[in-house]
């Protein structure tokens, strides 16, 4: 974004990221506008990109979700095609809800929810090891989350600061 974000763009943000169903009426009630230029500045945050898109956010173990691990891979060799394809199997595969390229000794640090222990062996020995790219992954079973946010720490951002702390 080209330019910097004032106070009410970020409370806007800030509304938003907690709670994507607000309204328009009730976000501009919040921070102070009326609803036509609350309106307009969501649509540039949007425009810009900062706004990437609204989600709401389920209960896994409601849902029968409640396996989670983080997985360490090293791919056998990580050449470029090599990264591309695995990056391309990734983002098809729903079991990973996150993928990050990592610093040291491995190359992808995934967050994979699924079913149970037996539903997350099948997704490694059909999904990720027949790709025969990987030479090495590290599990680790999530036993108790602790924090799980999707909120970005808009008070690192200059000059507002959040209320949520």
């Amino acid at each position: 974004m080209s330019e910097t974000l004032d106070a009410v763009d970020a409370k806007i943000l800030d509304l938003i990221q907690h709670d994507a169903g607000l309204s328009v009426a009730e976000i501009a009630e919040r921070v102070g506008l009326s609803s036509s230029p609350c309106w307009r500045r969501i649509k540039r945050l949007e425009d810009a990109g900062v706004i990437q898109r609204r989600v709401t956010i389920l209960d896994r173990e409601k849902l029968g979700l409640g396996f989670e691990v983080y997985c360490t891979v090293k791919l056998s060799l990580p050449t470029k095609d090599n990264l591309e394809t695995f990056e391309a199997a990734v983002g098809k595969w729903q079991e990973v809800v996150q993928c990050a390229t990592v610093t040291g000794a491995a190359d992808y640090e995934l967050r994979i929810v699924t079913r149970d222990m037996h539903a997350f062996d099948d997704f490694l020995r059909d999904r990720i090891l027949s790709l025969g790219l990987v030479s090495n992954i590290e599990s680790r079973i999530v036993i108790r989350g602790v924090k799980n946010s999707t909120a970005v720490p808009l008070g690192l951002v200059s000059p507002y600061v959040s209320p949520h702390g």
